[in-house]
């Protein structure tokens, strides 16, 4: 596993666009996905987070536009209805079966799901990139090879930009994604608090978010030959 994450930073540092030093005015940053197509992948799935044109200069959000990035990721109407189905396979298979069956049940599995996914958003989205001064868009590479895409794709869960447009560690990623996992402990049955259970929790959404960026990375060339715009 360390070989893997040492590999991933060598090649995400290696294919980053590195800052020209010009800034764009937050304005224009904050839309940084402007038309329909570019804000949902395939119409649904939330893409408020990518910078698709590696070329442009973008300026740092303002701690404002990190938390309005975090609402909208939080709040989309998908993620109303993956919470949903999650916590339908969850009573399925009685995951947590300290709380058995029935439409309470459903109603702690469905809250206990939604939570995970709001807490992780605001945390690494909003209120760590705010205190760290980290920049939470993921900037696409755009070009280059594919495998060289999705390795630039999964390593920017360990690598971000910094408001000023430095690269470092994704404190935000990791660090939010574990007190997001830690927080789960509040919330979940007692049967489910280890320290297991919690880093299990913690690995689902980091590796989660790493798939999501190499989707985010190819999708515009998805869009492209498959949508033809």
């Amino acid at each position: 596993m360390g070989k893997l994450l040492a590999a991933l930073f060598f090649v995400g540092t290696a294919g980053a666009q590195p800052p020209d030093g010009t800034e764009a005015k937050n304005d224009v940053a904050i839309e940084s996905a402007r038309s329909k197509d570019e804000k949902h992948i395939l119409g649904v799935v939330p893409n408020y987070m990518t910078v698709n044109d590696p070329s442009k200069s973008h300026g740092p959000l303002t701690p404002g536009q990190k938390f309005i990035q975090a609402n909208h990721d939080t709040f989309d109407p998908f993620n109303w209805v993956i919470a949903g189905v999650y916590a339908g396979v969850y009573q399925a298979q009685n995951t947590y079966p300290q709380w058995k069956q029935g439409g309470a049940a459903y109603a702690k599995r469905y809250g206990a799901t939604f939570a995970d996914g709001a807490v992780s958003s605001y945390l690494s989205e909003g209120v760590l990139p705010t205190l760290l001064h980290e920049d939470p868009r993921y900037f696409r590479m755009g070009g280059g090879s594919k495998w060289r895409r999705a390795a630039y794709a999964m390593s920017r869960v360990l690598i971000t930009k910094t408001d000023a447009g430095k690269l470092r560690f994704n404190n935000s990623e990791i660090e939010g994604n574990l007190i997001a996992a830690s927080l789960g402990n509040l919330y979940y049955p007692s049967g489910s608090r280890s320290a297991g259970d919690t880093f299990d929790k913690f690995g689902i959404n980091v590796v989660s978010d790493a798939g999501f960026n190499v989707l985010r990375e190819f999708w515009p060339d998805m869009r492209r030959r498959v949508l033809h715009r």
